[in-house]
């Protein structure tokens, strides 16, 4: 039966007896506050990772204690197939889970969101971090940087195409990438650069998107 009342995280830490990852805490929960606030040296975890982070590790202690293969790669794998959009591929898989004894449909209802996790840390466990300070960069840049990769793969394939004789003129072409950004409501689609400069990707749904975002 799936947790159903009180904080969330906490009643998954109960049911399932999840208990720390790090000898250095004693509980779970100081270990989920430590990499969030990237205490002792940690790289600071963010909310959704810090969320796949906690499904993964309650993935994980299920399946060691049914003597399901309980390998990193399985893991991501399955967790991903759970909280992915293919309805079919996760119905498939908890029915394979409920076959080897795993209760698949409750473990997917018990895993808990983004959402639930940025609760708990701040008002259950009373945390606090420190806003990170942009001091670069680093975003624009990465997107320049993934670019520019795919525009010299780009010149690479064309160069060898060129020489099979299918593209006349390919090892000379003019080769321009663009990063472009589409609204999941609508059609709308924009150049990356423009979306950053204007603060939006569609204006029609961008309030939408804001409330969803902050819900």
């Amino acid at each position: 039966m799936a947790v159903d009342s009180g904080c969330k995280v906490d009643a998954v830490i109960d049911k399932y007896g999840l208990a720390s990852a790090d000898p250095v805490y004693e509980s779970l929960e100081d270990g989920l506050l430590a990499r969030w606030t990237g205490a002792d040296d940690r790289t600071e975890m963010g909310y959704r990772s810090l969320t796949a982070w906690f499904n993964k590790r309650l993935l994980k202690q299920v399946y060691t204690e049914h003597g399901r293969e309980a390998l990193d790669t399985r893991i991501d794998s399955d967790y991903e197939t759970l909280c992915g959009d293919d309805d079919l591929q996760r119905d498939e898989l908890i029915e394979r889970l409920q076959a080897t004894g795993i209760p698949g449909a409750s473990l997917h209802d018990d895993m808990v969101s983004w959402g639930t996790m940025r609760t708990h840390l701040n008002d259950c466990l009373d945390g606090e971090k420190e806003p990170q300070k942009a001091t670069t960069n680093w975003e624009r840049e990465s997107v320049a940087t993934a670019k520019t990769v795919v525009e010299q793969k780009a010149e690479t394939a064309l160069s060898s195409l060129a020489k099979k004789g299918d593209i006349d003129g390919g090892d000379t072409a003019e080769i321009e990438a663009q990063i472009q950004l589409g609204c999941p409501d609508c059609p709308t689609r924009v150049p990356f650069a423009v979306a950053l400069e204007r603060g939006y990707v569609c204006k029609q749904h961008r309030s939408a998107n804001l409330s969803a975002h902050n819900s």
